[in-house]
């Protein structure tokens, strides 16, 4: 896989950050050249906390080690003696004659020598009070030359969570999400995916966590739901639905799970929604004219509706710049094959930003306004939809998929360093996730046949 220069400003915004944490901040992180090296030995529990501390271990491994913003050092590389409390930690560098042949791992620098050779360290344990689950998590520099540990920790804090598994997993998202914040992150906590799946006999639109857990099926109408989308303050899906017996837009609120009022234009297609930056007006594709589809403003129940596009060719799937909201992205057959062109919001100053070669489809912005993700059908493997990133100004693009069956319907996560996509590898299509780089791809469904995921910001 070919990884170009493009992908430097995706990396740099990476990851998570938690909200909602009492937390206090000593001192400021050390710069070192290339990924910092974090160690962070399994908290132990005491009570009710101790069954539940292997849930808490396993999600703030998976979480840093899936992190491209830091290297995470193996826990086979530990000493023996694993610090789980400040006091169990002595600051500064042992006298010469008295440092061991290996580290000991009471004595913070000796986390910064080989093999561990890492430059932060995390410890802490879990607790059970009045029925709660309650996780104690600090975070440290490593660095030998900071001679009192007050002086070398970064962060303590306290996690509150509820005596269950799925508690210590949000615990465990949490502590992982501080950390990384450190180092420029955002936390994908909270976000959701939304998707369309035929498991239950008819394609229905679902929803999920951003971590594939907790799936549910939003519609029940039997029919054909599909081309979902949200608004960008977390709060309504849109989608296309056949149930009313021709093709309807439907708003559904995420907040109290009933559909919205959204007034249509009977037409042979109303499809392909996406919001303004504020959440309160959208553009679709619409046939209500007569001839091929073209894209309409509305507000966000369907009023005030006017035309953007009249070019007599089919014009869908626009995506409206979430920085901006001043311009868009669709997908035009103008020139016979589909490709991506970009507009302003009116419609005018079109330009094709795709090649012209083969088929070009599905656009996502970055959150950053400056990049797009798209199906395209050229690359390293001609024929095959598979996805690309595009820097817009430069024109530049980098393929993420390859020999990896049809990838289509990339969807970014907000923070900008994660991309949910479709994608069939057998009989049946499936959702899958990978970083910006295309790095670290696992499937996030397996039942039944899943498309067109949307990432939906946390309701804000």
């Amino acid at each position: 896989m070919r990884i170009i220069s493009v992908l430097a400003l995706l990396l740099s915004s990476f990851y998570w950050l938690n909200a909602g944490q009492q937390s206090q901040i000593q001192g400021n992180i050390v710069a070192h050249p290339g990924k910092p090296l974090i160690a962070v030995p399994d908290f132990r529990g005491a009570g009710g906390a101790s069954p539940l501390m292997t849930a808490f271990n396993s999600t703030v491994l998976a979480d840093l080690q899936a992190s491209p913003l830091i290297n995470f050092v193996p826990k086979t590389l530990y000493p023996l003696q694993l610090p789980q409390q400040p006091s169990d930690l002595v600051a500064g560098v042992a006298q010469p004659g008295a440092r061991p042949t290996n580290p000991q791992g009471n004595r913070l620098s000796d986390w910064s020598l080989p093999p561990i050779s890492a430059n932060y360290l995390g410890i802490g344990y879990g607790a059970e009070n009045k029925g709660m689950l309650v996780v104690f998590g600090w975070f440290y520099t490593s660095a030998p030359n900071i001679p009192a540990l007050q002086q070398a920790q970064i962060f303590g804090k306290v996690y509150t969570a509820s005596l269950d598994e799925a508690g210590a997993i949000d615990a465990g998202h949490r502590y992982a999400a501080d950390i990384l914040s450190q180092f420029g992150g955002k936390s994908l906590v909270g976000t959701r995916i939304v998707f369309v799946s035929d498991r239950t006999g008819s394609k229905e639109i679902w929803v999920m966590n951003w971590d594939g857990t907790d799936q549910r099926q939003i519609t029940r109408y039997r029919s054909i739901s599909t081309f979902p989308s949200a608004s960008p303050d977390g709060r309504i899906v849109a989608f296309t639905t056949y149930a009313p017996g021709y093709p309807a837009i439907q708003m559904f609120s995420l907040d109290t799970a009933r559909k919205l009022p959204f007034y249509n234009q009977r037409a042979s297609m109303n499809a392909f929604v996406t919001f303004t930056p504020d959440s309160k007006r959208i553009v679709f594709s619409s046939t209500l004219a007569g001839g091929a589809a073209q894209l309409y403003m509305s507000s966000v129940d369907g009023g005030s509706l006017h035309r953007l596009t009249s070019s007599g060719y089919i014009e869908v799937e626009a995506k409206i710049n979430p920085k901006t909201g001043a311009d868009l992205v669709d997908v035009s057959g103008r020139t016979g094959l589909p490709q991506i062109y970009h507009m302003n919001m009116e419609g005018a100053n079109q330009e094709r930003l795709s090649a012209g070669t083969g088929e070009a489809t599905n656009p996502a912005w970055n959150p950053d306004g400056d990049h797009i993700a798209f199906a395209w059908t050229k690359g390293f493997e001609p024929g095959n939809y598979n996805i690309f990133v595009m820097d817009v100004a430069s024109r530049q693009t980098v393929q993420l998929t390859a020999n990896e069956g049809r990838n289509e319907n990339p969807s970014w996560a907000p923070d900008g360093a994660h991309i949910v996509y479709g994608s069939r590898r057998s009989r049946e299509s499936q959702i899958w996730v990978m970083n910006a780089d295309g790095t670290g791809k696992h499937a996030l469904t397996t039942a039944g046949s899943n498309e067109k995921p949307v990432w939906v910001n946390a309701e804000q």
